[in-house]
């Protein structure tokens, strides 16, 4: 596979769709956790090189860090 810029949480979902993965639990923050999970076991049995997994694991979390502060801000705000 060659190597891929992943910029947006959007291009990561790409990435696992190729290899059959969909993900959608209703939750953002936990479609990041299993999205993460399901990148580690990609990595882990070859299927991804090391550069793709850690630029998309950056993006997850990220992605995740954006989250948990609007999560954070929502319940500060109450």
């Amino acid at each position: 596979m060659a190597i891929q810029e992943f910029r947006t949480l959007y291009d990561v979902q790409q990435l696992l769709k190729r290899y059959g993965t969909y993900v959608h639990l209703g939750k953002r923050e936990w479609d990041i956790e299993l999205m993460s999970l399901e990148l580690r076991n990609l990595y882990d049995n070859n299927m991804i090189e090391k550069e793709v997994f850690i630029n998309a694991q950056l993006i997850l979390k990220s992605e995740h860090r954006k989250e948990e502060e609007k999560e954070k801000g929502e319940t500060n705000g109450r």
